[in-house]
């Protein structure tokens, strides 16, 4: 939702905003985090990830045995059709190169975990997360409604990035002791426990530090609003520093997920008022 809103602000001031596109831009959003979340979840689960009592985060429902895998598999293609008959929609309205866009996106959410060599297992979900959680929806969600690229849909992709990915970082922090005993070598598993914490204060602080370079490629002052929501970010930095471990790190998954929300929003709101 966030990037889809930050991206549309972006278009103010260039154009009309054509609301059923903004519209449909949500439901793609939605649908491709949706089935992701289904996918890995089966995935993971008839791999064994989140089993032997490894799992320290919210319930799997493979996992734990609650849905069997094809009806979990099954609401993993429905959410992408979701996404994919939404974005046909968009691609027939705007230009075809969006159906590119969109296969590629559904094969990033679904070969997360999934296909016999998942790249989240060789430390790469953190980039995959970035580039279309981050750069492709907020710049994509512009470029349906001016039809061209510009430099301000890309820079304000940039913190909007960093902050979904800090979430996949402290998700997988959390998670390291399991995944090194299942062998799911993610990027944290890959840089240990030490270097995992900076790497999440890097992404949190760097959203920040982008927020003046945006205002200024796009001369809207207004995105400074962004900083408003700062704030937000101590308890989670201040638990990721101090060492906090385990299910000590859920609170901090809900506070980053609750400073990526109301930056994204302020910074759209910026956006919008100085479009």
């Amino acid at each position: 939702m966030v990037p889809v809103v930050v991206g549309t602000a972006c278009a103010t001031g260039r154009t009309d905003i054509i609301a059923w596109r903004a519209a449909a831009a949500m439901v793609v959003a939605l649908a491709l985090q949706v089935g992701t979340n289904y996918a890995n979840d089966y995935s993971d689960g008839v791999r064994g990830t989140d089993s032997g009592g490894r799992r320290v985060g919210p319930l799997r429902l493979v996992g734990s045995g609650l849905v069997p895998p094809r009806a979990v598999k099954r609401a993993a293609f429905e959410a992408f059709a979701v996404a994919a008959v939404a974005g046909l929609a968009l691609a027939i309205a705007v230009g075809w190169e969006l159906v590119l866009v969109g296969a590629l996106a559904i094969a990033a959410g679904w070969f997360y975990t999934g296909g016999p060599r998942p790249y989240g297992y060789f430390g790469l979900g953190e980039l995959f997360v970035f580039v279309f959680f981050g750069v492709v929806a907020t710049a994509g969600s512009a470029y349906i409604q001016e039809e061209q690229l510009s430099g301000l849909a890309l820079g304000a992709s940039i913190p909007v990035g960093f902050l979904v990915t800090a979430l996949l970082v402290v998700n997988n922090l959390r998670d390291i002791p399991g995944d090194t005993a299942s062998g799911k070598r993610t990027l944290a598993v890959r840089l240990g426990d030490i270097r995992t914490r900076w790497l999440y204060v890097a992404l949190v602080g760097g959203a920040a530090v982008a927020v003046p370079l945006v205002a200024a490629i796009g001369d809207r002052a207004a995105a400074t609003l962004a900083f408003l929501a700062m704030p937000l970010s101590l308890r989670p930095l201040s638990a990721v520093i101090r060492g906090d471990r385990g299910v000590a790190l859920i609170p901090v998954l809900a506070d980053t997920g609750r400073l990526h929300l109301w930056f994204g929003l302020l910074l759209a709101l910026g956006l919008w008022i100085s479009g």
